[in-house]
C-alpha cells in the first residue's frame, strides 16, 4: 500500500489570490486538478494527473507526483509562495 499523504502541504491560490487551499495529498490532488484547476488540458495539467493517480495505485512515488503537481500549479499561475 503506498503512503497518500505528502510531507508538506502545497498552498494554491483560488479566486484570484483572494483565498486559498492546501493540498497534502495525491487524492486531494487528484479531486482539485479534477474540479478546481482554472484549466483544463495542457501537458503539465495531463502529467500531474497522470502522477498522482499513478501514485495512488502505488505504480509511481508520492515525491514525484507531487513534485508533478507543483510543476503544473507554478505553470497555472495558481502556487502560492
Amino acid at each position: 500500500m503506498s503512503v497518500d499523504l505528502w510531507d508538506k502541504p502545497i498552498e494554491l491560490m483560488m479566486d484570484n489570490a483572494d483565498h486559498f487551499r492546501c493540498v497534502g495529498s495525491n487524492r486531494e490532488a487528484v479531486a482539485f486538478l479534477m474540479t478546481s484547476w482554472p484549466t483544463k488540458g495542457g501537458k503539465s495539467f495531463s502529467v500531474a494527473r497522470r502522477a498522482c493517480l499513478q501514485a495512488l495505485d502505488g505504480k509511481m512515488a508520492t515525491a514525484k507526483a507531487k513534485l508533478a503537481f507543483v510543476h503544473a500549479a507554478r505553470e497555472a499561475g495558481i502556487l502560492r509562495g
